[in-house]
């Protein structure tokens, strides 16, 4: 039998279903919980069939309660994988999550400048766990370095608006399209804000441009208590749009995904629920539902009837 070496790589990349998945290069921490980080990104991702190139920017240590502290990777180490990576593997779209330092935002920033035609999804999570200075630094140099080459910054509203929009007065929250006007002073195109608080107990999601709200999704306030949605949001969306989807498209079956996977979630240890993002692989009927299948009965939101939809959470 012939070493790898020995084959041919045009034969091997001809076979039927290989090379047939998209590539997302994702920066993110590890996880040890598995409600997200990187755990969100490869299993979301995966499950809407994309292949995922994921660099380990540092870890978390935290259980499904909360995040006690944050190690991170120095910036050469995350290059070197990214990097690599990239030289063998064209990848599709990015997703960056939280990579720890100002550093490290700025080696990502660079590895993204370097391929400015793929499209670059940021998520913002909360980090109210973090001491306050550091807080403030890695959002300055997120502002300066990041936004730039952000396709969809993703993030909660309270978080986005915090951040973008320190200085608000107005006597009502800030809309999505003022928190998209803000990120595109920065350079963002399009920001999908979660976690809007609307009437009749329930939540909107809205993905915005600085000139108009593209789509909203209603979801009825859930009782749980989650960790790892809004990377399981993010990577989705991510993946969608290197598939080939839309952004309205891709946006719909993303926060469907979600709803699934929350209406889905189960509670591991004593701290919070956690997203089952493979609730789709435990029942063969279910298969459908993975995220970019066809739907498996009318009421499965489609592309067409964004933005009315209305679903449990």
């Amino acid at each position: 039998m012939p070493s790898p070496s020995d084959q041919d790589p045009s034969t091997a990349a001809d076979r039927p279903g290989e090379a047939s998945l998209p590539c997302v290069m994702a920066f993110n921490a590890n996880d040890p919980s598995g409600a997200g980080g990187l755990s969100a990104d490869l299993t979301a991702m995966s499950s809407a069939s994309a292949h995922v190139l994921p660099v380990v920017t540092g870890t978390y240590v935290r259980d499904t309660s909360a995040v006690q502290d944050h190690i991170a990777f120095d910036e050469e180490a995350v290059t070197d994988q990214a990097r690599c990576a990239l030289e063998d593997m064209p990848v599709q779209a990015f997703k960056v999550g939280f990579v720890g330092t100002p550093e490290n935002l700025s080696a990502v920033a660079q590895i993204t400048s370097d391929y400015a035609e793929v499209p670059v999804v940021t998520y913002m999570p909360d980090l109210s766990w973090w001491d306050e200075l550091a807080i403030e630094n890695y959002l300055d140099a997120c502002t300066e370095l990041l936004l730039p080459q952000t396709t969809v910054l993703v993030g909660n509203h309270s978080t986005l608006s915090r951040w973008l929009l320190p200085e608000w007065e107005g006597d009502r929250p800030p809309g999505p399209r003022e928190v998209a006007r803000a990120a595109a002073v920065h350079g963002v195109s399009y920001t999908l804000v979660t976690g809007i608080n609307a009437a009749d107990q329930f939540l909107e999601s809205h993905l915005a441009s600085p000139e108009t709200v593209l789509a909203t999704a209603r979801y009825e306030r859930f009782e749980a208590t989650f960790s790892g949605a809004g990377d399981t949001l993010s990577a989705a969306l991510c993946a969608l749009i290197a598939g080939g989807a839309d952004l309205q498209t891709a946006c719909a079956e993303a926060l469907t995904y979600l709803d699934q996977c929350l209406d889905a979630g189960f509670q591991p240890g004593m701290g919070n629920a956690v997203p089952d993002r493979l609730f789709w692989a435990h029942d063969d009927d279910e298969a459908e539902a993975e995220p970019g299948a066809e739907p498996a009965s009318d009421s499965t939101l489609d592309a067409d009837d964004f933005p009315l939809d209305t679903t449990r959470h």
